[in-house]
């Protein structure tokens, strides 16, 4: 998602980053970690990577990654419906479409967990080869850029945008205090995943409200911990993607503990980053992700995690703004 300054309704869904410092819907309704943390969802044997260079797309890729048949993924595995572990197994909207590119390609794409705000270290550092986690792709992040500083950071990412998504507020069911939309949350206490759009909107309203009015923002390293803020009363409000919050207030405590206020904003895309010099990759990763949307198997996930909305008719690059 974007990290503008000016807040607008969203007709679609969102999980949002930033690079930063760091180097840096109704459908949705339907539906029922840490840093150096190595846990890896291995596909069964028949699932992608198996194919090799039999599948349609292996020539593409680069000699490296034709050689091990493995696409390293960074990913922060605590992002539910998007991404999240269930029964010990890496599960999410992610995933699959992550498998589904893979028998594309011939290869087997590995999920490494992380905290989201090193995934783009961990991409500079080779430790990955790309970074899919609800990321938006911005031109902040294409160009390196911190969006808070404005000052360069590195030499930037690109991605492969497959997913679009905006930011929602959600309360304590029942004391939404007046809450309909960012102005409200002026003098409250709001509760963030680090490093997120959602955080960068907070600290952008917060200097909106005045000096006497500041949003007390408090920031975890995971949706989920500040879910669990919120949920012990230790907050007014949280703030996060579409498809994340929707998913919060209709699994937790039943449905009983969270509903959402007012309209999404600042819709975006969701890229799957990559390293500048991975061009290669990039376009066969493109390849794979509009080969699927044509198959129908692109929709098929989506309609499985009960994200239709936020449905792209076609990868784009760089497509942020």
């Amino acid at each position: 998602m974007t990290a503008s300054t000016t807040t607008r309704p969203a007709a679609a869904r969102n999980r949002s980053a930033a690079v930063g410092a760091i180097a840096v819907a109704g459908a949705l309704a339907l539906l029922l970690s840490g840093c150096g943390d190595q846990t890896k969802n291995h596909p069964k044997d028949g699932d992608s990577g198996s194919a090799g260079a039999s599948a349609p797309l292996f020539d593409k890729l680069p000699q490296s990654v034709k050689s091990s048949k493995v696409v390293r993924v960074g990913s922060d595995i605590a992002y539910p419906p998007v991404e999240f572990r269930k029964d010990g197994k890496t599960v999410g909207m992610d995933p699959d479409i992550a498998e589904a590119i893979g028998k594309q390609l011939g290869v087997r794409f590995e999920f490494n967990n992380a905290t989201f705000d090193t995934l783009v270290a961990g991409l500079r550092s080779r430790r990955y080869d790309i970074a899919m986690s609800a990321m938006t792709d911005t031109k902040d992040r294409q160009n390196g850029i911190d969006p808070d500083t404005k000052k360069s950071v590195g030499k930037g990412l690109d991605f492969v945008d497959y997913f679009q998504a905006g930011v929602s507020i959600y309360t304590p069911k029942g004391k939404t205090q007046g809450i309909k939309g960012w102005s409200d949350l002026c003098g409250k206490k709001v509760v963030v995943q680090r490093g997120t759009v959602s955080h960068n909107l907070a600290k952008q309203q917060s200097e909106k409200c005045g000096d006497d009015k500041k949003i007390s923002i408090e920031a975890f390293d995971t949706d989920i911990l500040a879910q669990t803020r919120l949920r012990s009363g230790g907050a007014d409000a949280a703030a996060s993607d579409f498809p994340v919050a929707a998913y919060a207030v209709k699994t937790s405590g039943g449905g009983n503990d969270f509903e959402i206020v007012g309209d999404q904003v600042e819709a975006a895309p969701y890229g799957i980053a990559l390293d500048k010099d991975q061009a290669q990759l990039r376009d066969a990763i493109k390849a794979g992700l509009d080969n699927i949307v044509k198959n129908g198997e692109y929709a098929k996930i989506l309609e499985k995690w009960g994200v239709q909305a936020g449905a792209v008719k076609e990868a784009k690059i760089n497509g942020g703004s």
